[in-house]
């Protein structure tokens, strides 16, 4: 058994890369073998504080891999009844639609699919199917290949809060960092052991903070 944990990234103010550095940040996080391909590029309404695995638009582009210009929208499960008291997520439902608009096994290719798409205008995010455990720095801090271990790079049309650590189980509140542009990965670790408590990954940290600067803010939810 275990807790699901999404920890993110981001810099301290809701700021949005211009397109050229939000590509350069994604291809970089591949050549330094902080995440693996396929990756997959999307484009609409999209929250980010969604599960990353678990019905969520990510998690489609990521497990079922349809083709470019497939519409996703969040998946709701057979005999779930949403609650209007559970709050706004990551503790009540997201509602995400966006379309698929490339998606590839060679990372360079990712730039020119971002210069193409609406950057600014709608929320973008790119999906990575996992980080990349023949890293031995990622190895080292996960324990364990687990090839579950979404990440994604979101940039967003406007600020959403992301919760700095929650239960998403528990009840809404608490401290919010508003975002723009973050990275959100995901990881299950064993009871007792929640994780992050020496804080973000390093081998990943160490390229966001090229985009994001030093006072880079992470956080986590888990439930």
């Amino acid at each position: 058994m275990g807790i699901w944990t999404d920890a993110f990234i981001a810099p301290p103010e809701p700021t949005l890369l211009r397109p050229e550095a939000f590509g350069r940040l994604a291809v970089e996080l591949a050549r330094e073998r902080v995440v693996r391909p396929p990756w997959a590029l999307i484009a609409g309404r999209l929250c980010v504080n969604a599960s990353l695995n678990w019905g969520s638009v990510s998690g489609q582009a990521k497990w079922k891999r349809p083709p470019v210009g497939t519409v996703l929208r969040t998946e709701e499960y057979p005999g779930e009844v949403p609650d209007p008291d559970d709050g706004p997520p990551p503790w009540g439902p997201s509602h995400e639609e966006a379309r698929l608009l490339a998606s590839g096994e060679k990372v360079l290719d990712l730039l020119p699919a971002l210069r193409a798409a609406p950057y600014g205008d709608e929320d973008i995010a790119v999906v990575f199917a996992h980080m990349d455990f023949g890293n031995r720095a990622i190895t080292d801090y996960f324990k364990y290949e687990d090839r579950r271990t979404t990440l994604v790079c979101f940039a967003l049309a406007s600020p959403q809060d992301r919760p700095l650590s929650t239960n998403d189980c528990g009840e809404p509140g608490g401290p919010v960092l508003p975002v723009r542009t973050c990275v959100v990965h995901t990881f299950k670790h064993a009871l007792g052991r929640l994780g992050l408590e020496d804080g973000p990954v390093p081998a990943l940290a160490s390229v966001t903070s090229r985009w994001f600067g030093p006072d880079q803010v992470g956080g986590k939810t888990w439930g």
